[in-house]
């Protein structure tokens, strides 16, 4: 089965991280609250809700507090450990509104992919199920085992998957015809990507200290700045760099060796001085730069630059890329739209 997966629904086939999404139906949503409690304790994903309340109504549909918290359980972890109350408790509160959103929109994936008579069959559940299970290296009795472990019964976990695989399969019949990735798109991209790639990936360095004092007096500073202006002229005038450092520069450590300081690559060398460094070509000189010790003439001796393959071999590449990011577009401006036109009535407390 090829089908689309768009970022707005989530990966399918994790064993047990698979979240309940059955809904009770909910076809007279002005009776009282007694029937609709009878309709709380109805099963819900292959577990029983004994005493439940309704947390949203979406059209014909509602969502059990039970099935919102089974949908917390695996990111609610993190927040848990949070030791001020005050924030947890803000923090779990907005994490639940997230995944009542969530849960939301994939009933209105459902509930279009019924209204679009989309169809999943029964061997193609049993089919995702048998992956499921060799992935997990587990027989039926082994994943009987670990569903009841948890509340929940091999028939519920169906149901689930087939909810699951019924949402992919919706976007992937109402939503993809709607995207187009052109040639001209394609090629864009890949000229975006290599007009990156022109950019100075590393650079290796060499230079020249001019040391001053921690606080220099104004008359110091300006020494320093002349001798190194000095020393620009002369690398600039055709002498080499290499001699230059050797008679001018006050780094012991590297004047002897052409002021040699090595390959940086863009994010190791101080802020300041990335822009100036990055925009240099092989050759150039710069400066005075103010550093720690001093000013420093920077001299660029080689560049690495990101390497790209040609177009023809990476045109399938870009292709899934851009119709990957069209599809989460489109998915989501289609969900706005199911939201627009549909009733939801959220009843989080």
């Amino acid at each position: 089965m090829n089908v689309q997966r768009p970022t707005v629904v989530r990966a399918l086939l994790v064993l047990l991280c698979l979240p309940t999404l059955a809904f009770a139906d909910a076809k007279d949503k002005d009776k009282d609250k007694d029937k609709d409690k009878d309709k709380v304790a109805a099963k819900s994903g292959g577990k029983r809700a004994i005493q439940d309340r309704v947390v949203a109504i979406i059209n014909d549909a509602i969502v059990l507090r039970t099935e919102l918290e089974a949908r917390m359980m695996p990111v609610i972890g993190e927040a848990m450990q949070i030791t001020d109350e005050t924030e947890r408790n803000r923090r779990i509160a907005k994490l639940r509104s997230q995944v009542l959103d969530e849960m939301i929109n994939e009933e209105l994936i459902v509930q279009a992919a019924d209204a679009a008579k989309v169809e999943v069959e029964a061997s193609e559940v049993q089919a995702a199920l048998d992956e499921i299970k060799q992935q997990n290296n587990l027989d039926e009795a082994g994943l009987t085992a670990a569903l009841a472990a948890q509340g929940f019964t091999i028939a519920g976990y169906k149901h689930d998957l087939r909810r699951q695989l019924l949402r992919l399969r919706a976007v992937n019949q109402l939503v993809a015809p709607k995207v187009t990735v052109t040639e001209e798109d394609t090629k864009a991209r890949y000229d975006q990507l290599q007009r990156r790639s022109e950019g100075v990936k590393a650079v290796k360095l060499s230079h020249i200290l001019i040391k001053v004092p921690e606080h220099p007096t104004e008359q110091q500073l300006a020494e320093a700045k002349e001798k190194a202006a000095k020393a620009i002229t002369r690398v600039k005038g055709g002498e080499d760099f290499v001699k230059v450092a050797a008679d001018v520069s006050e780094d012991d450590g590297t004047k002897n060796t052409g002021g040699e300081l090595g390959w940086f690559e863009r994010g190791s060398i101080n802020p300041d001085w990335a822009s100036t460094v990055f925009s240099m070509d092989k050759g150039d000189v710069r400066g005075p730069l103010t550093g720690p010790q001093g000013l420093h003439v920077l001299s660029v001796t080689e560049i690495k630059r990101p390497e790209m393959k040609p177009f023809p071999e990476m045109k399938e590449q870009l292709q899934r890329e851009l119709r990957r990011r069209e599809m989460d577009k489109q998915t989501q401006v289609w969900l706005d739209e199911l939201r627009k036109k549909a009733y939801i009535d959220i009843k989080l407390q």
